[in-house]
C-alpha cells in the first residue's frame, strides 16, 4: 500500500476510536474521553513495533534461517554419507562375492591336482602290484618246472614201488 493510503486508514480508525468511545461514554460504559495521548499511544505502538523489529524479530528470524541453512546441510551431509555407505556396502559385497569365486576356483583347482596326483599314485601302485604279480608267477612257475623235473625224475621209482607193492614182487 502507498503511504497515503496507510494515512487515510490510520485515520479513519482513528476517528471510529474517538466516535464509538463517546458514543459508549454517552450511554455510562466508558468513562474514558479520548484526547490528544490516544495519538501518541499510536505513535507509540508504531515506534515500539519497529524497535522491537530491528531488535528482536530480525536477530530471531535471522537465528532461525541460519538453523534451517544447517539442518538443510546436515541433511545434505546425512544424504551423502548414507549414499557413500551403500556405495562402499555394495563394493564390499562385491570384493567379497569375488573372493569367494577366486576360493572356489582355488578349491577346484586344488582338487583336481590331489585327483591328478591320487591317480599318478594309484597308476604307480598298480604298475608295481602287476610287476609283483608277474614276478610271483613266474616264481611259481619256476617252482612248478622244479617240482615237475624232481617228480619226473622220481617217477620211475616211484612207479617201481607202487608196481612191486601191486603185484607183491619185485618189479625191475
Amino acid at each position: 500500500m502507498r503511504l497515503d493510503k496507510k494515512i487515510s486508514a490510520g485515520a479513519a480508525m482513528a476517528c471510529g476510536i474517538l466516535l464509538s468511545a463517546r458514543a459508549a461514554s454517552a450511554e455510562g460504559g466508558i468513562t474514558v474521553i479520548p484526547d490528544g495521548s490516544v495519538i501518541w499511544q499510536m505513535a507509540n505502538f508504531i515506534v515500539l513495533v519497529v524497535v522491537l523489529n530491528f531488535v528482536l524479530y530480525k536477530p530471531i528470524r535471522t537465528v532461525v534461517a541460519r538453523r534451517k541453512e544447517k539442518m538443510e546441510g546436515l541433511d545434505n551431509n546425512i544424504e551423502a554419507y548414507t549414499q557413500d555407505a551403500a556405495d562402499k556396502e555394495r563394493a564390499f559385497a562385491e570384493g567379497i562375492k569375488k573372493a569367494r569365486t577366486r576360493g572356489m576356483d582355488e578349491k577346484n583347482a586344488l582338487i583336481e591336482a590331489a585327483a591328478d596326483e591320487e591317480k599318478k599314485i594309484m597308476e604307480g601302485i598298480y604298475q608295481q602290484s602287476q610287476m609283483t604279480l608277474a614276478q610271483t608267477r613266474e616264481e611259481i612257475t619256476r617252482d612248478a618246472a622244479r617240482a615237475a623235473e624232481a617228480l619226473q625224475r622220481e617217477i620211475d621209482e616211484f612207479a617201481a614201488a607202487i608196481g612191486s607193492k601191486i603185484l607183491g614182487r619185485d618189479v625191475a
